[in-house]
């Protein structure tokens, strides 16, 4: 399962690699519905196509746009403090809103049972946690136990000083209340006291609406019939440059396209890579995209390979989603090629393979940083998510591994196809 000389060299001798990177972040944050977005899009569809010499599909993709006009978080004393609305929260009434903050410190849920009798009517406020750990409450799940608990609005803090957090509120429909990301010495000034709760206010504006963007779709056929599919998002958010979440596993999914693409008329499989977006928005470009297929469809995508924030760290793992049989073809592959490789395999929802895998299509996220407190995947989602965060020498390694186990994927037999599909 050692990567073929050929398809090596393609990887170490690749210019481009750090020019799409730098290119993604040149674009900013990539929130879906604005210009930055657009853009970003647009160069993935031109260096896909450059890449494999094909033409470049794209699919519709409709779902409710939303956009902050403005955000404004005042504590005691009358004092507005930086905050940052959480994607597709609700806007407060045109007033604003003022209520008492509940400091629920994690927002794990025993602390929500522990408070259960002091949310209704209040603010919860609660902390960001490392995403890439198998104990992580996710925030959109502390933002559920807040709404369910009578909550009037919601504040998450981010781990590093001085700086906000962004990400997606997790509302679904029109059901929700206020959310707003704030810095951590914010969070410090709203602990309670021998006075009571403190009382901020909250002013949200918000525009609602129609929306569409695209996945993008460029495959390379191999001899039969059957796909293994590449994916990775485009889209981020505004807070930042959204560089290791996600224009690294962007970056190197092109990178391993150019890799592997030549040698895909000799394989039994072939590529198709997907570059969705509005991942950020509950995985509802690949959500639509999955919806679509026929039984036939699925059964004739062998693996899907999620890119993900694959750089920020020289650790890399595998979420294999409850699909035990392809943990040995990675860590097989990965030995081979001097990979060290953790596999995770409890079914994480947190990118675009989930919706590959609870449709029983066997898929994997590659991701950097897992279970690891001081690596600077720690810093996604914060105003520090940007380039200097991530080496060369880590998306290299990204795409070493990932046109690897392309190509071990599209050369397996038609059993080992099979296999993997069990859970």
């Amino acid at each position: 399962m050692r990567l073929a000389p050929d398809i090596a060299a393609r990887v170490t001798a690749d210019q481009n690699l750090a020019e799409d990177f730098a290119r993604l972040c040149d674009f900013g944050g990539r929130l879906a519905g604005t210009e930055s977005e657009r853009q970003a899009l647009d160069y993935v569809r031109q260096s896909a196509g450059a890449a494999t010499g094909m033409s470049v599909r794209s699919l519709p993709v409709a779902y409710r746009g939303w956009s902050a006009r403005s955000a404004k978080l005042v504590l005691p004393g009358g004092k507005a403090h930086r905050c940052h609305p959480l994607v597709r929260t609700i806007a407060t009434p045109p007033g604003g809103l003022s209520a008492e903050v509940v400091d629920l410190g994690r927002g794990t849920p025993e602390e929500f049972e522990a408070y259960a009798g002091d949310i209704r009517g209040r603010i919860v406020l609660v902390r960001h946690e490392l995403m890439f750990s198998a104990g992580t409450i996710h925030r959109r799940r502390k933002y559920e136990m807040a709404r369910a608990a009578g909550a009037v609005g919601f504040l998450i803090a981010s781990p590093l000083p001085s700086a906000l957090v962004s990400g997606s509120s997790g509302r679904d429909g029109d059901a929700g209340i206020p959310a707003l990301g704030i810095t951590p010495e914010t969070a410090g000034l709203l602990r309670r006291t021998a006075t009571g709760w403190p009382r901020v206010e909250i002013a949200i504006e918000t525009v609602e609406g129609p929306a569409e963007t695209e996945t993008l779709v460029v495959e390379v056929p191999g001899q039969t019939d059957e796909w293994v599919v590449l994916s990775a998002h485009v889209d981020g958010h505004d807070v930042n440059e959204s560089a290791m979440d996600n224009a690294s596993g962007v970056a190197a999914a092109l990178s391993a396209l150019r890799a592997v693409a030549p040698a895909c008329g000799s394989f039994r499989r072939g590529i198709r890579a997907m570059f969705f977006s509005v991942e950020e928005w509950a995985l509802t470009g690949s959500a639509i995209y999955v919806a679509s297929l026929s039984d036939a469809e699925k059964s004739r995508i062998a693996l899907n390979v999620n890119l993900d924030s694959v750089a920020g760290s020289a650790n890399l793992a595998a979420l294999t989603s409850g699909y035990a049989e392809i943990e040995p073809l990675l860590l097989s592959v990965a030995d081979a090629n001097g990979h060290a490789l953790q596999t995770i395999r409890p079914l994480l929802t947190n990118s675009d393979h989930a919706n590959f895998a609870m449709a029983g299509i066997p898929a994997f996220r590659l991701v950097a940083g897992y279970d690891d407190p001081t690596a600077n995947l720690r810093l996604v989602l914060t105003e520090a998510d940007t380039r200097d965060k991530v080496t060369i020498t880590e998306l290299k390694q990204a795409t070493h591994l990932t046109a690897a186990i392309l190509a071990a994927a599209c050369t397996a037999e038609p059993d080992a196809a099979l296999r993997w599909r069990t859970r």
